[in-house]
């Protein structure tokens, strides 16, 4: 497709809306573009007037052009960034979200499916579940996503495969004029399967300003597993709106480990799972170190819609310098939804002085034969307990770095990978140590 430039975002976003709909497309999914278009036209994009986004404002981030589908040189482009020591994986490479196999390592695997999302539309999953989803939700940048994305990923494993080793699926920023990309990708991991996926989010030096608004649907069948990493490490320049719907069927377990780190100016993510079936498991742990004015959100709704299911969730927030972090975790116990468990705790150390934390843990229920609980605290660093360790002959940055690993430690003790949990551990101690 070719790069569309206009006076403003929206007459780009429009003229790009036209452009695909003169694709060889099948006409089931024009017609599921077509209503996301007519939705996001309808909602346009939203401000600090809707509940969800009273302490995010994006108004600076679409309130200007930006080159749309560029196309970008992959040769020679460096991704040791995204290098994990010690991880032995299957690697996937998306440059602004274009799949690309040249840097793609992924050896054959009888009963896993990866293709870009474009080329995925005759697949039976694909057609089963694609916007089926998060596009329920009633999200207008989703919505904007349906309509206009022209990259992705679709991953599909089959039947009680068991993939061998972690998939690690690297989101590379470039690009010489600032832009804008949809990325759209599928999950789906059938009965009695289980995969591991790592994704890491990284910028190119010399990147131009980037906004990128990616939406991912995962679906767990009967008894599939899902242990799912999020490591955003990527520079200034880029700023993320990312949105994860989980749909889960019963005695299924999805883990999802959000890790975010000093770089992106901006980040909001919305993880939403559906515990839609009996006895399923699920688990969401974020821990977020920020610097200088970054602006991290994080919006988790878990919704108990059936029997005897449980989520567990703990979000760790170490602002520091005039960083903002932002979390709204709410949980949902229908009527139907008896015997539940359910427990969420959001913690913040404030390090800097102009340092902010919004938090707002919500729990409604509706069913009377459960066991919930939620809560949060809010503190600075503790400068008797630094006194402590320095007056025992540990230098000021150690200390330092071991309190914030210590109140760390309940989120990444629960990580399932030992080589991941290491080397979320060193990127604290690098993201306090920036300067």
């Amino acid at each position: 497709m070719s790069t569309i430039v206009a006076n403003s975002l929206f007459e780009q976003l429009a003229s790009a809306f036209q452009e695909l709909e003169s694709t060889n497309e099948p006409s089931s999914l024009k017609d599921i573009r077509q209503e996301a278009f007519t939705q996001f036209e309808q909602q346009g994009f939203p401000t600090v007037k809707n509940e969800d986004w009273k302490y995010t404002n994006i108004h600076s981030l679409v309130n200007k052009p930006y080159l749309l589908n560029e196309d970008v040189d992959v040769s020679n482009l460096d991704l040791s960034q995204a290098d994990i020591p010690g991880l032995d994986a299957h690697r996937i490479v998306l440059i602004n979200g274009q799949y690309v196999l040249a840097f793609s390592s992924l050896e054959d695997e009888v009963g896993l499916t990866v293709k870009p999302i474009e080329e995925a539309s005759a697949e039976a999953n694909f057609q089963k579940h694609f916007a089926q989803h998060a596009d329920k939700t009633g999200s207008a940048v989703v919505a904007l996503n349906t309509a206009l994305h022209t990259s992705g990923l679709y991953l599909s494993v089959g039947k009680s495969k068991i993939v061998s080793k972690p998939i690690q699926i690297v989101h590379v920023a470039t690009g010489s004029s600032d832009f804008f990309a949809q990325t759209r990708n599928l999950y789906v991991v059938e009965a009695n399967a289980e995969v591991e996926i790592i994704e890491s989010f990284i910028t190119l030096d010399g990147a131009a300003k980037n906004l990128q608004n990616k939406v991912t649907e995962i679906v767990l069948d009967e008894n599939a597993k899902v242990q799912h990493y999020y490591l955003q490490l990527a520079s200034a320049v880029g700023a993320y709106i990312n949105h994860t719907e989980i749909y889960q069927s019963k005695y299924s377990l999805y883990n999802n480990y959000n890790c975010n780190f000093p770089g992106a100016s901006f980040v909001r993510n919305d993880i939403n799972v559906r515990l839609d079936a009996e006895n399923v498991e699920s688990h969401l742990y974020g821990i977020n170190l920020l610097a200088d004015k970054q602006l991290v959100d994080n919006h988790t709704v878990v919704d108990h819609m059936k029997p005897h299911c449980e989520s567990y969730e703990w979000y760790k927030n170490i602002p520091q310098d005039e960083s903002t972090a932002v979390f709204n975790g709410k949980i949902f116990v229908r009527e139907d939804a008896q015997k539940t468990n359910a427990f969420q705790q959001n913690n913040n150390m404030l390090i800097g002085d102009k340092s902010t934390v919004n938090t707002k843990p919500q729990l409604e229920i509706f069913a009377d034969d459960v066991k919930c609980s939620h809560g949060c605290t809010m503190g600075q660093f503790d400068d008797e307990a630094l006194f402590y360790l320095r007056a025992r002959g540990i230098g000021e940055e150690s200390a330092r770095t071991l309190l914030v690993h210590a109140f760390a430690f309940d989120v990444t003790s629960r990580f399932s990978n030992d080589v991941v949990r290491v080397y979320v551990e060193n990127l604290v101690a690098k993201g306090l140590d920036k300067k």
